[in-house]
């Protein structure tokens, strides 16, 4: 899915680090950064959305599901491989999405319009929600992968008013706007990777 070669490694861990202890700290740090919208991509978005893709292959088609007087279910290796990639790949277009979307609500919230910066906003708060997905593994955890979620729009929160000049009477709406719009973004990717691969889950 994306070579280690392209990713600088101990930035990336050094990143996720900072946004899980100190997303306070951190943001500032994010918003003066210069980037590309490709280097974020290559950087950091294609390796953690990598992660849900992997763990969910490795729960469906080797782990499993125990179900009662069935026993364990697995996918074929070949439905779990394009459910795998179906799901990283519209994982990606899932975030340009949703950064699209949060940059056109902007003005709405008297918000900065800033196309990368909204692209940066949506990446970052979305890498609890990428780490939990390693859940998905282990099936019957896959559920706990939600509080990934909780925490990705916690830095959400933290975030908009950073890299979107939001201003603090308004950073509330614009996030429960914005973060219906990500949802929405994410359960249709979902829908989309079960209804082109033909596995039977989100």
């Amino acid at each position: 899915m994306t070579s280690t070669l392209d990713v600088n490694v101990p930035a990336l861990k050094a990143r996720v680090t900072n946004l899980l202890t100190s997303p306070a700290t951190e943001w500032p740090v994010i918003e003066a950064e210069p980037t590309t919208t490709e280097k974020l991509y290559r950087g950091y978005i294609a390796p953690l959305a990598a992660i849900p893709a992997v763990a969910g292959f490795i729960g469906s088609a080797i782990i499993g599901v125990t179900l009662p007087f069935i026993g364990t279910y697995r996918d074929s290796i070949p439905s779990a491989l394009a459910h795998m990639l179906v799901s990283f790949v519209l994982s990606l277009v899932g975030v340009y999405v949703a950064a699209l979307v949060v940059n056109k609500l902007a003005p709405t919230f008297e918000s900065r319009a800033d196309d990368l910066q909204a692209l940066k906003l949506v990446a970052y708060a979305q890498t609890p929600s990428w780490l939990a997905g390693a859940l998905f593994a282990v099936p019957v955890l896959g559920v706990l992968a939600i509080l990934g979620t909780l925490y990705a729009i916690y830095l959400f929160y933290l975030g908009l008013p950073v890299m979107m000049k939001t201003p603090q009477s308004k950073v509330i709406p614009y996030m429960v706007v914005a973060a219906v719009v990500v949802i929405a973004v994410s359960v249709v990717v979902g829908l989309l990777s079960a209804a082109l691969t033909g596995v039977g889950r989100l």
